[in-house]
């Protein structure tokens, strides 16, 4: 099954730390990459919502910054295979302890595929 774990914490906290201090996280974060490296696909760490722009779909607005304003912001995510929702969540709570703070949001993931007219259902609801 295909889950997208979505990084969230407050955007303040984590552009307040050191350069110390985030190389700390990063390297507890390497130790569960390391750990859980046949599952997942995917990682990414976004860059600060200063240089997010947002397309909103009903108005057809394109305004600067992250689209909801909310005390934590989305700052990375990782595509990961896993066997069900609690494997993904075990992964997740890895990550937390290595990374705390903030929250991280589990959601399975259909993927489409150019050239095909269908999705590839990966989880199950």
């Amino acid at each position: 099954m295909l889950y997208m774990l979505l990084c969230y914490n407050d955007e303040e906290v984590t552009s307040a730390w050191s350069d110390e201090e985030d190389a700390a996280v990063m390297k507890r974060l390497q130790v569960v990459h390391e750990k859980w490296a046949d599952q997942y696909e995917l990682a990414a760490r976004l860059m600060p919502t200063i240089t997010a722009t947002t397309l909103h779909k009903k108005e057809n607005l394109v305004t600067d910054g992250p689209y909801a304003e909310t005390k934590e912001q989305l700052l990375g995510f990782y595509l990961v295979e896993v066997e069900d929702q609690q494997q993904a969540l075990d992964f997740a709570r890895d990550l937390t302890e290595a990374n705390p703070g903030g929250a991280y949001e589990l959601r399975p993931v259909k993927s489409f595929h150019p050239g095909t007219t269908t999705d590839t259902d990966n989880a199950t609801a």
